[in-house]
């Protein structure tokens, strides 16, 4: 226990310090150039440059690139018109369409600040006045049209109430039964471990699916938040995380030799999941080797589930690929809870 009270501090403030931040760098860029003039170039190099964007597509038209935001690869996409270059030498006012991902409204929000700074500062490069600039930003909020805070944060507050529950309490329950003795006797009588463990687990796979059920009322009734998407959607994926984490409960409490030990430990790992989920800081704007711990933290694959369904209205389709990942993390964990439960308790 002193080791442990020691340790997760210390590696916590080593770690979370430089992976949650607000500073919103490497934002995804999609041009879609009609003019494809040398000043049009001139000016898509000044924004890329600036450090703040990362040109992750450059579509012909505007549908394409409008795939880019829906699949979450792109977060701005910037249009600029037919005889741009034109219109800039004879001063003729211009405009530069600029479609946003709202999701993350914060984000949609700095970015619109970033690029429009970019294009002034751009103005001034080419010794046009900027007291009635020619260049003009119309941009278009997509999917939080409202930018309602609310909307982005309510879903991610979902995932983590399913989490503790499918975490925490699981890994309490079954320490619990080592307490009090019970654990000894089960492992002495013909009940098979797995049946053993399976009892103790499908209930809170039932209660955490039952928790989302209320929270998704709660979001409704309270802050008039409903899933774009089907509902259905969020029940597959929540039912395939919650054996996921369950299991990872289950690996925690056959190490912890108290209740307290498994509470410390789950805090832990909560709290850097938490913050490396993206709930908070979007992940292209950590460094690169958080998003790379990134990867292994289911936290993040449901967050930007229950998003996509929430506010993109995302089918099975889309979230295929988060399925397919969270399934790894079901084999990982159990596997695992399995392998140290009969270490712990053979």
């Amino acid at each position: 226990m002193l080791r442990i009270i020691i340790a997760m501090p210390v590696i916590q403030l080593i770690l979370l310090p430089w992976a949650a931040t607000f500073e919103q760098r490497n934002i995804s860029l999609s041009i879609v150039d009609n003019d494809k003039s040398s000043v049009s170039q001139k000016m898509i190099d000044k924004i890329v440059s600036s450090g703040y964007f990362r040109l992750t597509d450059y579509s012909e038209t505007y549908n394409n690139a409008l795939k880019s935001i829906e699949q979450s690869e792109s977060d701005l996409i910037l249009e600029i018109p037919h005889n741009f270059e034109k219109e800039l030498i004879t001063k003729q006012p211009t405009e530069l369409m600029l479609s946003l991902n709202a999701v993350n409204g914060q984000k949609a929000g700095l970015g619109l600040s970033y690029i429009t700074q970019i294009i002034n500062s751009y103005n001034v490069g080419i010794s046009i006045s900027t007291v009635q600039s020619p260049i003009h930003i119309k941009p278009y909020y997509r999917y939080n049209t409202k930018m309602r805070y609310q909307d982005f944060m309510v879903p991610g507050i979902m995932v983590i109430l399913v989490t503790l529950m499918g975490g925490m309490l699981s890994a309490l329950n079954i320490v619990r039964e080592k307490e009090i003795g019970t654990m000894e006797q089960i492992n002495v009588t013909p009940i098979p471990k797995s049946i053993f463990l399976l009892g103790k687990l499908i209930p809170f796979w039932i209660i955490g699916l039952v928790l989302l059920s209320v929270a998704m009322f709660v979001a409704w009734l309270i802050y008039g938040i409903l899933p774009a998407g089907h509902f259905v959607n969020i029940y597959i994926f929540a039912f395939f995380y919650l054996i996921a984490f369950t299991g990872f409960g289950l690996m925690i409490s056959n190490f912890a030799q108290s209740q307290q030990q498994a509470m410390f430990m789950i805090f832990f790992f909560l709290i850097i999941f938490i913050l490396l989920s993206g709930m908070f800081t979007p992940i292209s704007s950590m460094p690169h080797w958080a998003q790379i711990v990134t990867i292994f933290n289911p936290l993040r694959y449901f967050v930007e589930v229950i998003r996509m369904i929430y506010m993109k209205g995302s089918g099975l389709a889309e979230i295929t690929p988060q399925i397919i990942k969270i399934l790894g993390f079901v084999i990982a964990f159990n596997v695992m809870a399995i392998i140290s439960y009969k270490k712990t308790n053979g």
